[in-house]
């Protein structure tokens, strides 16, 4: 009788387990599924539109690659051209201290551009050996910068050994973080300096990683089964992807669930938010730029 009864008390905890976990889903899902679908083009009559980075007064910068400039869109609604002979510069971000980092893939380097216009390179080479052409980059709260480093055009004259991730030290010491992946492209982190995601544009997946003190990263685990091309989080730890080969930004949940899909007319690049609250999403997507409201609970 007492087994009988074990069992019975056991099969109901685990019920009730699961119809909690299943009620705690469907909440999850509900509070991250409303996303507002009417998207604005705020500007146009670019050659490729890139890198959107946010400044602490929620203005967003965003290079033109091929024209070799970096604009701004400022929270007054006006185009700006903030510099010009950019170095080919791709993925931008703002450290913590307000300094503009860039990603000057002709030039195979990252920079750094202080608030009072101050220029310095702060990486071109690992192992002596300048890099392919970086492409997207995150700071971490410490000083440090992930960025990927693939290469587009001539792909079987690698300066490299292959196309791999950096990691910058406060100290600015460079070392290889990544080397699995195909063709790493966009990148970001949790707000909390935990966990890195990193999409293989090439591979058609996008990982997370756990972010280690010294800046290393483990325990590599599969997000999603899609590769893109850049990415944004939004303050529920949503990741916001432009798909490869998706004239769309999906939007998936910390669980790699697809959650929503943003459609826009010209395929995407990049993506981040912006505006004097945080709660515009913009979007470079070629010869544009875009920006549309979530509504993020």
């Amino acid at each position: 009788m007492k087994k009988i009864v074990y069992c019975v008390l056991a099969f109901a905890f685990l019920a009730c387990a699961e119809e909690n976990k299943k009620e705690s889903n469907k909440k999850e899902a509900a509070q991250q599924l409303e996303v507002k679908s009417d998207l604005e083009k705020l500007a146009s009559d670019f050659k490729f539109t890139e890198g959107p980075a946010v400044d602490a007064e929620g203005n967003v910068y965003f290079t033109d690659i091929p024209e070799q400039k970096i604009w701004v869109w400022t929270i007054n609604g006006d185009l700006e051209l903030f510099k010009e002979n950019s170095g080919g510069a791709n993925g931008l971000f703002f450290d913590p201290k307000g300094n503009l980092l860039a990603c000057e893939g002709q030039e195979g380097l990252i920079s750094l551009t202080t608030k009072t216009g101050k220029y310095q390179i702060i990486a071109d080479e690992f192992e002596g050996l300048p890099f392919n052409q970086p492409n997207d980059l995150w700071p971490d709260q410490k000083g440090g910068v992930y960025f990927t480093d693939p290469k587009y055009g001539d792909e079987e004259n690698l300066a490299q050994d292959g196309m791999h991730v950096y990691y910058i030290s406060p100290e600015k010491k460079v070392k290889r973080v990544i080397d699995h992946l195909v063709k790493p492209n966009g990148l970001i982190g949790t707000p909390d300096g935990k966990t890195l995601y990193v999409t293989d544009h090439l591979g058609e997946k996008t990982f997370k990683y756990t972010i280690e003190e010294d800046g290393s990263l483990s325990y590599p685990s599969l997000f999603v089964k899609a590769g893109g091309d850049g990415m944004s989080i939004d303050q529920n730890g949503n990741i916001y992807l432009t798909t490869t080969g998706k004239k769309a930004v999906e939007v998936f949940s910390p669980k790699g669930e697809l959650i929503q899909s943003i459609d826009v007319p010209e395929q995407p690049s990049n993506v981040c938010f912006g505006g004097e609250n945080r709660n515009e999403l913009f979007i470079t997507a070629r010869t544009s730029l875009y920006k549309v409201i979530p509504f993020i609970n």
